[in-house]
């Protein structure tokens, strides 16, 4: 007999982004998952699929209790930002572990986050929901310029843009306001006027559990392609003295307690000002762009075996066994492309680097980030080192080493979505180039963290 925890997985995201943490999970729990569509690559980890509409409670709900009902769950697990919360639902339902789904909801909502901040003091950028224009030039004159036009919902930066004077808002305005996703809710005061924020912008990814807030990993975020935010790459340090600085340490457990996240993993972005570290917005969820896939690496943290341990009532184990830096770039084209394949010149690889990751897929448009596009991407380059200079000496080779080739002329295109829409940050990808494990410099070089993320 499996004597396992049997864990309820809603959705898995994207293969080479996500399959790292499916597998570790896989070890150690026995997985049911709960999927839109028939999985694939997932079958290789899972002990039983449903197929259900997961963004539909009442289905989701429907469908978990059958199987409860014959062989009980003992947590539900989610990282996927559009059924967080159905799968809060879930948990509520079969009275497993976790937020309740108004907490997830005033997450997912960043009016929500704001109001809720702001009733207990926590330190963030000033922020209105606005329902026109003629009331974005009323808020943007009185908070003063520049400031930052964004979605009520969404996630990884898409559609938020620094407007730096009265002359640039209309344009601004109409773009985030007709910014939709598939599968996120929309809202009638559907856009925010925010203050615009100086300085550094880092996130954390924490475990949260029995009344603590533990940070795992800590991500220096590199933005670019003005007047959008387009996040370009990260640098993870193992041993960031940030974790443990203790301003930014109160931040983070005043903005969990202020929305009353008690119980599951989070990813918390926050801006390093000079009056002191201001949030900009709490995820109910795991952090994406491979984040806890490379602080993993380099710290020996698993951050899928956590989720589940959170999950199902277990303290997880977060004791780091190594130290490192690690990285990730993304790259972009410089004109609009039709996908064809990407060629990766391993003699030009520092040793460093370990994996490439093509991100567009064969006959897709890629277009410029310039012009505000999502789905930009075209490949990320990620790397574990020893150092933060060593990151940077591999992800320049790694640039010269990567050549985007076209799709042959006349090749017909899928476009990858309207300016300014599509999926926020996990596009389907193909399969990844992976460094031999072991190759890598640096403490956390080894590789035992699963297949590439």
């Amino acid at each position: 007999m499996d004597v396992r925890p049997h864990l309820a997985l809603i959705a898995t995201g994207m293969q080479a982004w996500r399959e790292y943490l499916v597998e570790s999970i896989a070890r150690e729990y026995r997985i049911h998952l709960f999927a839109k569509a028939e999985p694939s690559w997932e079958l290789a980890y899972v002990d039983g699929v449903t197929v259900v509409n997961t963004l539909e409670p009442d289905l989701a709900i429907a469908a978990a209790r059958a199987v409860h009902d014959t062989d009980p769950f003992d947590g539900v697990l989610c990282w996927d930002e559009a059924r967080i919360w159905p799968a809060a639902c879930v948990a509520e339902a079969l009275g497993l572990p976790g937020v309740s789904p108004e907490v997830v909801e005033r997450c997912r909502d960043k009016h929500l986050s704001r109001t809720a901040l702001a009733a207990a003091g926590v330190p963030q950028p000033e922020s209105v929901a606005v329902a026109s224009l003629e009331e974005a030039r009323r808020e943007a004159d009185r908070i003063g310029y520049p400031v930052v036009v964004k979605p009520r919902a969404l996630a990884a930066s898409v559609a938020v843009i620094v407007v730096a004077s009265a002359d640039l808002l209309a344009d601004a305005y109409e773009r985030v306001r007709g910014t939709t996703l598939p599968e996120v809710e929309e809202y009638e005061y559907g856009v925010l006027v925010e203050e615009c924020l100086r300085g550094e912008e880092i996130s954390i990814d924490s475990a949260v559990f029995g009344g603590k807030v533990v940070p795992l990993y800590l991500a220096h975020k590199r933005k670019g392609y003005e007047p959008f935010c387009e996040e370009v790459g990260h640098l993870l340090l193992a041993d960031d003295p940030l974790l443990k600085d203790p301003a930014l340490l109160k931040v983070l457990e005043d903005t969990h307690a202020a929305l009353g996240f008690h119980t599951g993993m989070t990813h918390t972005e926050v801006f390093l000002t000079e009056t002191g570290p201001r949030v900009v917005e709490l995820n109910g969820r795991l952090g994406g762009d491979f984040i806890p896939y490379l602080g993993g690496r380099i710290t020996g943290i698993d951050a899928g075996l956590a989720a589940a341990a959170v999950a199902v009532g277990r303290t997880p184990a977060l004791e780091p066994t190594r130290t490192g830096a690690a990285a990730v770039e993304f790259y972009y084209p410089e004109v609009a492309t039709v996908f064809g394949e990407l060629r990766v010149d391993e003699s030009l690889l520092h040793p460093a680097t370990d994996k490439i990751v093509p991100i567009a897929q064969p006959g897709e448009l890629v277009e410029r980030a310039e012009d505000g596009y999502m789905w930009a991407r075209y490949a990320a380059s990620l790397v574990i080192a020893g150092s933060e200079d060593e990151c940077r000496d591999a992800l320049e080779a790694a640039a010269k080493a990567i050549t985007l080739e076209p799709a042959p002329p006349g090749t017909a295109s899928v476009p990858a979505g309207p300016p300014m829409s599509g999926a926020p940050s996990e596009p389907t990808p193909m399969a990844s180039w992976r460094r031999t494990p072991g190759a890598g410099t640096g403490a956390g070089s080894d590789s035992d963290a699963g297949s590439a993320g």
